[in-house]
């Protein structure tokens, strides 16, 4: 019989997030290990509150799942037959099937990555979100950081945010810059003479600029924006692509937020049926989310997997950043 363990992570961020899903400088993620006494596998959890994600939350239905009998899960089929059954929060459930799957795979001698039926995980450019501050403080972030170093970056605005500062910090930068809107705006209109007052050339991308509610005016909004749109919140553990192709030009396809390794997969694949760009992402993690997401991330188009850089100690150093690539130890 398998042995289940759960235990909290004390995060603390080298500075303070503001997104729509989650804001502050300390974070708490749960590690949950499975282990036969001689092989451990394990999973990070990073809660979301802006889908109803808590930490108090998370640990009622991790104690959900071992009474409705995780300790006698026998094999994978088992595994997904208890989660459909009792459908935990996404992230609790990517940490559980995480587990799991890493546990199998010493078990089995196999790599993660051939479980997976992906490619072999390579060394991934990642791009870089600055900090949220005015776009005048990001320049001097940028210099004394040399943030430079990673192939883009990424730069949080609202309906607020001074053209002539973004302008500028793009005139600053040496190289391709995301834009991460987290739901803030509400006017469509506003938004695309904001993104027509850009540089269509450095400005790769848009993601969620509005609320995930506003599918109208995102697809009012998609045949006339200058930028490309990418979808994040609109897109969770499932998504109906029939509107998503109509609404936006590509998907964020979190982990966390998908529930595990095999559902990013099949999100991934549908996405690419539908011609959407797709990227992977991270919240704020540690280096084990990160590893996670890298045994998938040759599937993608692009990679924003810089969470783990956000913390002030990172426990595990399961991967290291060196020249903006990342790099599996």
């Amino acid at each position: 019989m398998l042995t289940w363990h759960i235990e909290a992570l004390h995060l603390k961020l080298k500075y303070k997030i503001k997104a729509a899903a989650c804001a502050g400088e300390d974070r708490v993620n749960f590690l949950v290990q499975v282990s036969d006494g001689s092989l451990s596998g394990f999973g990070e959890a990073a809660p979301q509150v802006r889908f109803g994600e808590t930490p108090e939350l998370l640990l009622q239905q991790y104690q959900v799942l071992l009474m409705a009998g995780l300790v006698l899960v026998k094999n994978l089929e088992d595994l997904h037959q208890l989660l459909l059954e009792h459908q935990p929060i996404n992230s609790l459930r990517f940490a559980v099937e995480a587990a799991y799957i890493h546990y199998y795979c010493q078990l089995k001698s196999l790599p993660v990555n051939q479980v997976l039926g992906q490619r072999p995980p390579h060394n991934q450019p990642t791009s870089f979100s600055l900090p949220a501050m005015e776009p005048e403080l990001a320049l001097a972030y940028m210099q004394q950081q040399r943030i430079n170093r990673f192939c883009c970056l990424k730069l949080r605005v609202t309906q607020d945010t001074d053209v002539e500062l973004v302008n500028k910090l793009l005139r600053a930068s040496e190289r391709p810059v995301m834009l991460e809107g987290s739901e803030s705006w509400s006017d469509p209109d506003k938004l695309l003479a904001f993104l027509r007052s850009l540089d269509k050339d450095q400005v790769i991308s848009v993601e969620q600029p509005m609320p995930a509610s506003q599918g109208y005016a995102y697809a009012h909004l998609k045949n006339k924006t200058p930028i490309p749109i990418i979808a994040d919140e609109s897109i969770t553990h499932e998504a109906d692509f029939e509107l998503l192709r109509e609404e936006f030009h590509g998907v964020n396809i979190k982990l966390m937020k998908a529930g595990g390794y095999l559902n990013a997969l099949r999100l991934m694949r549908e996405a690419r049926k539908y011609g959407l760009m797709t990227m992977i992402g991270s919240m704020v993690e540690t280096s084990l989310g990160i590893w996670c997401a890298m045994q998938l991330s040759s599937g993608f188009d692009f990679a924003n997997l810089d969470g783990f850089l956000m913390l002030t100690e990172e426990p595990f150093k399961l991967v290291k950043e060196q020249n903006g690539i990342l790099y599996l130890k």
